[in-house]
């Protein structure tokens, strides 16, 4: 008959199976990690990038984006209120200097001048009608100061006679008194007359100097409008490419609206924008460097906006060779706005080796093995890194990222 197996020999076994099976654990895990240790600690060198140390000047930047723009862009306006008629030519095409662009239609504008000149003509009758009851006043005043100078000698010589009478006693001293009050009163009407004849040239000279007045202005409005109309055939003021034109036939513009871009596109600056955080370092007459097409271009920055929209500054440049082959309006650049100079400092190519780290650690090949050594980092920028510390001229190092090797002292290089 079986007997009961006692617990604490089931305990003992089952303990026993749990070690065998943990310790299995333990030898598969270690030769996993051995193994994967060895894989880990010898590279192929061709999986790896390498750059040898050098002496040379490196230049600290902040990278910015750019566009190529042309240096000059004329923004060609209607100058009057008019309608789309005809499109004569569009965006890309080279055009002369005084080439015609846009036809508008002009009839708004010359119904407006035609107008202007009916009024003008209306203003000059009414002023010759002004200037003629002027002068009517005048004349009447004059004749009647002329009848009273007479009626004044008149007086004057009765009075004369009437005091001749009284000296021999033909006459009475009442004649005399009456003589000289009707001289006088004559007098002062001559007086009045010569006063409102003089009121009367000063209110003509006003009146014919403020109609003045309206007609010149009247006569700059009609020249104005008569320049706009002869300008209203819209034409390129110089030799360029047409960058943007309306073309919508029929659309109405206002004075003033844009209709037309012509550019010479024989000279170019750079549009550059930046995050706001770099405002500060980003000044005008500042080194920058232009990549285009890996050709690097030198320049200086022409202006900074003072305007920032959505955390980021704008700001142009100035290049050296502004005509230079590999540039294109609207083509994307880099753009590297320098704010340090080393020179004849230890320096080694940028790579993803790089962290931007003040210190980190970088694997330095010596014959089929690569040691990893902890260096100081300098001046950088998107070509260079400054190199500081245990590290000479003509050594080797990795630019390749190395991060899955931060835990080694050293990497076995191999030739497969």
């Amino acid at each position: 008959m079986d007997r009961e197996i006692p617990q604490a020999v089931v305990q003992k076994t089952r303990r026993r199976r749990q070690w065998q099976a943990g310790g299995a654990l333990v030898v598969v895990l270690a030769a996993v990690l051995a193994f994967r240790w060895v894989l880990e600690t010898e590279v192929a060198r061709t999986d790896l990038r390498y750059a040898t140390v050098e002496v040379g000047a490196v230049e600290t930047s902040l990278t910015a984006t750019g566009t190529v723009v042309p240096e000059t862009e004329e923004v060609i306006a209607s100058p009057i209120q008019a309608k789309i008629e005809r499109v004569l030519h569009r965006a890309g095409d080279h055009v002369a200097a005084n080439e015609p662009l846009l036809q508008l239609d002009k009839q708004i504008s010359q119904t407006a001048f035609e107008k202007l000149r009916d009024e003008q003509q209306l203003k000059q009758n009414k002023t010759a009608q002004l200037q003629n009851d002027l002068q009517k006043n005048l004349n009447q005043l004059r004749s009647r100061y002329a009848v009273q100078e007479v009626r004044v000698k008149s007086l004057q010589a009765a009075l004369n006679d009437e005091q001749y009478l009284l000296s021999i006693g033909g006459g009475t001293q009442e004649n005399v008194k009456k003589a000289e009050l009707d001289l006088k009163v004559a007098r002062l009407e001559l007086a009045q007359l010569q006063r409102q004849i003089q009121d009367e040239q000063a209110a003509a000279q006003i009146g014919m100097r403020s109609v003045g007045f309206e007609l010149e202005m009247q006569r700059r409005d009609i020249g104005q409008l008569q320049r706009q109309l002869e300008q209203a055939d819209i034409k390129a003021t110089k030799k360029g490419v047409v960058t943007w034109v309306n073309e919508e036939v029929g659309a109405s513009v206002n004075a003033g609206e844009p209709v037309a871009r012509v550019a010479d596109l024989s000279s170019f600056r750079i549009k550059a924008t930046i995050s706001d955080s770099y405002a500060q370092q980003v000044k005008t007459g500042g080194p920058v460097t232009v990549r285009v097409n890996n050709t690097d271009l030198r320049g200086e920055v022409a202006s900074v906006q003072p305007k920032v929209e959505n955390g980021i500054i704008t700001f142009y440049v100035r290049l050296q060779e502004k005509n230079h082959q590999a540039l294109r309006s609207n083509l994307r650049v880099e753009v590297f706005v320098h704010t340090d100079f080393r020179p004849n400092v230890l320096r080694v190519k940028n790579g993803s080796f790089y962290t931007g780290t003040p210190e980190q650690a970088v694997f330095v090949v010596q014959g089929d093995k690569a040691v990893r050594r902890m260096l100081r980092t300098g001046a950088n920028n998107l070509d260079f890194v400054e190199l500081q510390g245990d590290i000479a001229a003509g050594e080797e190092i990795i630019i390749s990222s190395t991060k899955e090797y931060a835990h080694l002292k050293e990497l076995q290089l191999s030739d497969n």
